[in-house]
């Protein structure tokens, strides 16, 4: 009897409660990371002789799940097992595991470094209603700009070399957060391109809005949408990108060592 109580004198239902705690804190975490494997994974370490070691980890990739899209838009299955842009335009500057990698080709277009873009769904973000989400206001008549802020349509974009690209000629809004996500830009010539918000500055004392991203004749290059009035998802990457791999290309004096 004295032995049984030895034993379980130290047990109660508090310790009993904790124990089980972290069981189910060990499980979460577990859990979680494994569904965090969802995306992205196996890595593959690239080798110089061209044979890439597959990096996974525990726990391992968990069973493919399958998810129904919103808007009707089919589904998609995760992991999918497919390498997501396998043709990178990218080149080893030595030949040892961890040596630099620089563009292939137009570093503006190779879509890698500062101007990477993921591989998302070439159709258009969705309001919850089903309607594109981002339009520019010509495409919105319920929607206008608040009056006390700035009107940026017929301002001059000035590029980073301090040069005239074009003029506003409108903005594509975000139904759904009510904010500008575009300028839309029209250059000499009648050409249009798209400004991400982000990218740019509106200066309404002096009337302009400065986008030193890129230099004027880059704008020429900018990625065009298909639709004149929506934008998809994988247009929006590759815009993006334009304008981030401008901040280190644009020029080539971008590229340079500071001192």
């Amino acid at each position: 009897m004295y032995s049984y109580l030895g034993i379980t004198q130290h047990i109660d239902l508090a310790l009993i409660s904790l124990y089980l705690f972290w069981a189910f804190f060990a499980g979460l975490i577990y859990y979680l990371h494994r569904e965090n494997k969802r995306e992205g994974y196996p890595l593959v370490e690239e080798h110089p002789v061209g044979r890439g070691v597959s990096i996974v980890g525990f726990p391992g990739v968990p069973e493919p799940k399958t998810y129904i899209l919103h808007g009707g838009h089919g589904t998609s299955s995760l992991p999918s097992g497919r390498a997501e842009r396998a043709d990178l335009a990218l080149a080893r500057t030595a030949g040892f595991a961890g040596a630099p990698f620089v563009p292939v080709g137009d570093p503006m277009t190779a879509g890698v470094g500062p101007g990477s873009w993921a591989e998302r769904a070439d159709t258009p973000d969705l309001t919850v209603d089903g309607a594109p989400k981002i339009v520019p206001l010509r495409a919105a008549p319920d929607f206008h700009l608040a009056p006390e802020d700035p009107d940026p349509r017929g301002w001059p974009v000035i590029a980073g070399d301090r040069v005239a690209a074009g003029v506003v000629s409108d903005v594509w809004i975000d139904l759904s957060e009510y904010m500008a996500r575009y300028f839309e830009i029209e250059m000499p010539g009648g050409a249009k391109a798209l400004v991400p918000t982000t990218f740019a500055r509106v200066d309404g004392r002096r009337g302009r809005v400065s986008v030193t991203a890129l230099y004027s004749d880059n704008f020429a290059g900018v990625p065009k949408t298909a639709s004149p009035d929506q934008v998809t998802m994988l247009e929006e990457e590759k815009i993006a990108a334009y304008y981030g791999a401008g901040l280190l290309y644009a020029h080539p004096g971008r590229a340079e060592p500071l001192l």
